[in-house]
């Protein structure tokens, strides 16, 4: 019987094993969608490859491959680098421990989601416009992660959104269209805003620093960013460290609805 005694499971086990399967969820959550899951898989496949060599008595391959797997846990960190830097501000965001119930702000299996009150109407037809006229534009959209770390590189504000406001904000010879716009629930919180700049050098040639604020905020956080080039009048809509593609508008409005759970 000494051979089925790890089938002996207490309730401590059951709680080991729960938390384990809810750290491994989130962190899918956390990598999907993203080039990270294709290089988490990636490192799925090669620790395969190691334990079939390792089986099979490859000893020369199973060594080599097993000096890589001894220093995958700092491979992971440089690897993951992004992504363990946004966990690690999701957890210590300003606004997480406001939350009443941390279950819910961690929208648990989907369930009580809350919204983000913005009116997408006047931001899209904002956005058109400005790109019918070529006015550059960079809006980012504040989701879980505070961006409050940021607003003190720009002039704070309590705006609430409109067409009208956004035009005269990016006005070409506005004194507040230098930088980026923080918008969160239909209010524009801060203006003139510096943000990072993605190293990234996956981003096309073809975009200039606005892109590549927008792409390094979304790298940071869990923001969402509109971009308007003033050369080609074109709208650009970056989450994750990722250029977005999109028909039009109304395709833009879907995408902006699902990840603002309106």
């Amino acid at each position: 019987m000494e051979k089925f005694d790890f089938l002996n499971i207490t309730f401590i086990d059951i709680i080991d094993i729960l938390l384990v399967a809810v750290l491994l969820f989130y962190a899918y959550r956390l990598v999907k969608g993203t080039v990270a899951i294709n290089i988490f898989i990636g490192i799925v496949i090669f620790y395969l490859i190691w334990k079939l060599t390792d089986l099979l008595n490859l000893d020369v391959l199973s060594n080599i491959l097993g000096k890589f797997i001894s220093v995958g846990f700092f491979a992971l960190i440089v690897v993951f680098q992004q992504e363990i830097r946004k966990f690690l501000l999701l957890i210590g965001s300003t606004n997480f421990a406001s939350r009443r119930n941390v279950i819910r702000y961690f929208k648990f299996l989907n369930q009580d989601q809350e919204s983000l009150k913005i009116d997408l109407t006047d931001l899209l037809s904002a956005c058109d416009k400005m790109a019918n006229e070529k006015t550059g534009a960079i809006i980012v959209i504040e989701r879980e992660n505070s961006l409050d770390f940021l607003t003190t590189t720009g002039d704070e504000a309590n705006i609430e959104i409109s067409p009208q406001i956004l035009e005269t904000i990016f006005f070409k010879n506005s004194p507040l269209h230098d930088g980026a716009i923080i918008v969160k629930n239909n209010f524009i919180k801060a203006t003139r805003v510096v943000l990072p700049v993605s190293e990234s050098t996956s981003i096309p040639a073809r975009f200039g620093l606005r892109h590549r604020a927008a792409v390094g905020i979304s790298e940071k956080t869990d923001a969402l960013v509109l971009v308007i080039s003033e050369q080609t009048g074109k709208i650009s809509y970056v989450k994750d460290g990722t250029l977005c593609k999109f028909k039009n508008t109304e395709d833009l409005r879907r995408m902006l609805s699902e990840d603002l759970s309106i």
